[in-house]
């Protein structure tokens, strides 16, 4: 019930839908089957902003916020590599975070109302 202290102290963890295990492993193996993961930009200046969507590859914008979103895991290499490609258009954002899904964003996957866990997701975890 509390994801937060299983995600800190518990070695293992199923996640429950209906009654039966909809996904069972370690923390992190549960967040690895959970797509959501990204990296936001954060831009003060606009010029920057759209020479940045630009640059970097299957990006969210968010105009108003001069804001982008790319779809990552959250590694190192990825990083690297977003960063190398603002660093080489000369471009620098002012604030830039790194989303991983935790253990809520993997419950409410597994548990939704049109949640189906396929064979694949069920090997991915073993």
């Amino acid at each position: 019930q509390y994801l937060e202290e299983a995600d800190q102290l518990a070695d293992r963890i199923a996640v429950l839908n209906d009654g039966r295990i909809a996904a069972e492993g370690t923390a992190e193996e549960l967040k690895r089957l959970i797509p959501g993961g990204h990296v936001r930009l954060r831009f003060t200046d606009p010029a920057a902003y759209r020479s940045a969507a630009l640059a970097l590859h299957e990006v969210t914008r968010d105009d108003e916020a001069l804001a982008l979103q790319i779809p990552s895991d959250g590694s190192q290499r990825e990083l690297r590599t977003v960063l190398d490609r603002l660093e080489a258009a000369g471009i620098e954002a002012d604030e830039l975070t790194v989303h991983t899904p935790d253990l809520d964003d993997v419950f409410f996957a597994l548990t939704g109302p049109s949640t189906t866990v396929t064979d694949q997701t069920e090997e991915n975890v073993r």
